[in-house]
């Protein structure tokens, strides 16, 4: 099996990849399109930022598993790889502590104006009264939206500062909040109302982009701080403008609308030219380096690792993303069975035979070798004809049919 990484990814990472039982090509300077012509024969692919097109998939014979080095899986089409049988995983919580660490240095930017202060030095000006003006940030409220592994690390982070963290989370209850010493409101604008920080944590879907409007930045207090390190799509940015503009709004972003891909590029923007307004409100920026840390790569690559490895050796995929939690079987046959070549094979003929779907199989070999377990999860309940069959097979030891009360 060929493994093909079209990404830049830890050199360690590699060099631990090349000890496994496949053949390593790595090929990080890949675009979309060339991706689409180098999958054939390709058995897993490794990627960061590139984008996973449909068309990618589907000329994809060969291809089982993709991972993203990385949180989330937005560039890659997980519809058309679920559609083809393809394992989507990815790295959850792997870059937590850098983007919490980026968030925590963007408000103490905000609060001391520190990229004002050091181009001021470094235009030979010496303004200790102008950016001796600060407010500081220990006592004030920081609204952390989405409560995932980087909104937790955020709180542990805020605590440190003196800072007192409440959360807004659709996955997050107030027991929960309370359990992870943070306070609990049940919306974003409960949120933004509550807030003299607020920060946005949350992945992009249906329901959240552009969550952050006008709507909800009136309802922050005047010269209130916004971080975004997130995406882009969750926050609407001419109201962002708007709201620096006229209320004072100090905001720090790492992400923008129509980012450039690579380096190097030219890379405009009109989010800059508010800074700083009459308010007092302007706009910080980093180009989106949120993730971007040699800890938090090394513990991204080392999880890559760690979900091919499982694939190869154990047959099973962490931080699986397009495996259907529903269950539709009715019914699982237990069969115990002797461990001979084709018993298995026999009874999946006759369940064929009897036009019942199999959801899915599981089998189970004892010590010795000698005997095994099978599970057979069924969508529809085998006729006493159909397990009849099974049971006249000299090789079966026994069977049972139990319902599934919570699935029937």
């Amino acid at each position: 099996m060929r493994l093909l990484i079209a990404d830049k990814l830890h050199p360690r990472a590699v060099e631990e990849l090349r000890t496994l039982p496949i053949e390593v090509v790595y090929e990080p300077e890949l675009t979309k399109e060339s991706l689409e012509t180098q999958l054939q024969n390709v058995g897993i692919l490794v990627v960061r930022s590139k984008e996973v097109t449909a068309k990618a998939i589907a000329g994809a014979r060969q291809l089982n598993l993709i991972v993203r080095a990385g949180a989330e899986a937005a560039t890659i089409d997980l519809k058309a790889a679920s559609k083809g049988g393809v394992y989507v995983a990815n790295c959850p919580g792997k870059n937590a502590g850098a983007v919490a660490e980026l968030v925590m240095g963007q408000l103490v930017a905000l609060d001391r104006r520190i990229p004002d202060a050091v181009l001021s030095l470094r235009s030979q000006k010496w303004e200790r009264t102008e950016f001796g003006k600060a407010e500081g940030l220990a006592g004030k409220t920081i609204g952390i939206a989405g409560f995932g592994a980087i909104g937790r690390e955020v709180a542990v982070l805020a605590k440190a500062f003196g800072l007192h963290p409440i959360a807004w989370s659709r996955g997050l209850s107030p027991a929960r909040a309370a359990e992870l010493g943070v306070g609990h409101v049940k919306t974003i604008e409960e949120l933004a109302s509550k807030s003299h920080i607020l920060t946005l944590h949350l992945p992009v879907t249906d329901r959240t982009r552009q969550l952050v409007d006008k709507r909800v930045l009136d309802l922050l207090p005047k010269r209130a701080m916004l971080v975004n390190v997130a995406r882009a799509d969750l926050l609407d940015y001419s109201a962002l403008r708007e709201a620096v503009k006229n209320r004072g709004l100090r905001a720090a972003v790492d992400v923008y609308p129509d980012e450039p891909r690579g380096g190097g590029k030219v890379f405009t923007t009109d989010l800059f030219d508010v800074a700083p307004s009459a308010t007092g409100g302007f706009v910080y920026g980093t180009p989106h380096i949120a993730a971007s840390t040699d800890q938090a790569q090394l513990a991204i690559a080392t999880e890559t690792v760690r979900v091919i490895r499982s694939f190869l050796i154990d047959g099973t995929v962490p931080n699986c993303l397009n495996v259907s939690n529903v269950r539709a079987a009715r019914f699982q046959l237990v069969i115990r069975m002797l461990d001979r070549v084709g018993t298995l094979a026999n009874v999946l003929s006759v369940i064929k035979r009897h036009g019942i779907n199999i959801e899915e199989v599981t089998n189970t070999v004892f010590d010795g070798g000698d005997a095994s377990s099978t599970k057979l999860r069924l969508l529809s309940r085998p006729s006493e004809v159909c397990l009849t069959e099974i049971r006249a097979f000299e090789e079966i030891l026994h069977l049972d049919l139990v319902t599934l009360p919570n699935l029937a």
